[in-house]
């Protein structure tokens, strides 16, 4: 299986009095990946971002184990489930070696946010994107 793998370093404040990490931040730690995954993919100027946006639809997360907090990251492997027209769904593992934390998906829209519409994935995304693709 292709995926994008992010070792995410977790933060002291993330913990809860329990010393879990906040199942409210696991969409921030998908966000974080994805953001790292497409760094190459989506132009480095403003407007090039703009024009070359994608914008989550949807957000699914079936939360697994508590995550405790500590030192080491924890791994966040990003994978493209589908791609085509405007439509990019992701699929999300929260883990380490030992555990499952979390499994989650995102349905996402490549947008145009100077026009505020949708738009097509180009030839050059669909090319990234292919990379992490299962065949």
């Amino acid at each position: 299986m292709k995926k994008y793998t992010y070792a995410l370093p977790l933060r002291w404040a993330d913990a809860d009095a329990y010393g879990h990490v906040n199942n409210a931040l696991f969409p921030r730690y998908m966000e974080e990946a994805r953001t790292r995954m497409f760094q190459e993919m989506l132009p480095t100027d403003e407007a090039g971002r703009r024009q070359h946006a994608f914008v989550v639809s949807r957000s699914i997360v079936d939360y697994r184990a508590p995550l405790s907090y500590r030192e080491e990251p924890v791994d966040v492997h990003v994978r493209v489930v589908t791609c085509r027209g405007a439509r990019l769904e992701l699929a999300y593992e929260i883990r380490d070696a030992d555990h499952l934390y979390a499994e989650a998906t995102t349905l996402m829209a490549a947008y145009n946010l100077e026009i505020g519409r949708p738009r097509r994935i180009s030839q050059a995304e669909l090319d990234f994107l292919a990379r992490y693709t299962e065949s």
